[in-house]
């Protein structure tokens, strides 16, 4: 053998339950904010990340490091943005490769119309289908998984 731990029988069911479900909760969710607020799940994130920071306003490089995204993935997301008046950018005064993603008031207004609806999917989806322990088995399970892997990518 080449001393691969292969998955077992209780270790292969996690990982496929794993990778169906957040495929289909992703799926539905950003379905759910198309239909009823023609944002991208992406798009939301990007706004609710803006919303609760200081000023509505997030270094580019800070917020692909906060959505776990690509920096030409954001910088796309930021363009279709700015284009619909949602952000806008601003360069750094203390350093000129810097660039501020900044919400606007029609993207926090568009926040505001959008959030109902995604909370009450993000609640049909995920949160109320769970029971409070599994809840709480799931985000320890998962923000360690998370802290793991951000770790490792340094």
């Amino acid at each position: 053998m080449d001393g691969t731990r292969w998955l077992d029988e209780r270790e292969m069911r996690a990982w496929r339950g794993f990778l169906a479900a957040s495929a289909l909760v992703n799926r539905h969710l950003d379905q759910q904010l198309k239909d009823d607020s023609g944002l991208s799940h992406p798009q939301y994130e990007i706004l609710v990340r803006l919303a609760a920071a200081p000023g509505g306003e997030l270094r580019m490089t800070e917020l692909a490091n906060g959505l776990v995204n690509s920096k030409s993935g954001l910088t796309y997301q930021v363009t279709q943005m700015e284009k619909a008046g949602l952000v806008r950018r601003r360069s750094c005064p203390s350093d000129v490769r810097g660039v501020f993603a900044v919400l606007t008031d029609a993207g926090r207004a568009r926040l505001e119309a959008a959030a109902p609806g995604h909370v009450t999917a993000v609640r049909r989806a995920l949160v109320d289908v769970l029971t409070p322990e599994q809840l709480d088995a799931l985000a320890d399970g998962l923000g360690e998984v998370s802290r793991r892997l951000r770790e490792q990518d340094g």
